[in-house]
């Protein structure tokens, strides 16, 4: 696709987090049968649900536009799977490869914030105000997905991290 105006983009970059969102939906069930903390599985397979509500929107704005929403292969979102996979394949101790995990999450989240922001900015430049508010929604729970997984690490994850290394140590 050329990108000859700032609708050809907006559609590049939503077949783009599309495709993301479509790579998570097949990533976060293994990363929450990988979790040993209760709640960071909790927290993935919560925010698997609402990936597959962010796919449901963006699906509703590629219908509002007559575009097909595939054609478009993601690589940052690869790369950033694949980085979980070698997580999840590694071996240690569960404390450390919980902190992690929650690690390549948030790299995830990051990456999501980053796509959708600039999605919301592009959808108001055009006018789009259905698109945007959809995206919006989508953006927020991005944010508190983000948010989840650092108090999560604050609160008890990654210090028991730093025991596990600390009793193997001893």
């Amino acid at each position: 696709m050329a990108l000859e105006s700032m609708q050809d983009l907006f559609i590049n970059e939503l077949k783009d987090v599309y495709n993301a969102e479509n790579q998570l939906l097949k990533a976060l069930p293994r990363m929450a049968k990988a979790a040993d903390a209760p709640p960071l599985r909790a927290a993935f397979e919560k925010h698997l649900r609402e990936t597959e509500g962010q796919v449901q929107r963006l699906e509703q704005i590629f219908e509002r536009l007559n575009e097909k929403p595939t054609g478009k292969r993601c690589a940052g979102m690869e790369g950033l799977v694949a980085e979980g996979k070698e997580i999840i394949e590694e071996k240690g101790q569960e404390a450390v490869l919980d902190a992690a995990l929650i690690a390549a999450a948030q790299r995830v989240e990051h990456y999501e914030i980053a796509a959708y922001g600039c999605l919301i900015t592009y959808a108001g430049l055009l006018g789009d105000r259905n698109a945007e508010k959809l995206l919006k929604q989508t953006l927020a729970e991005e944010e508190a997905t983000d948010k989840a997984l650092t108090a999560l690490g604050q609160s008890g994850i990654n210090q028991a991290a730093v025991a596990a290394g600390q009793d193997k140590e001893d």
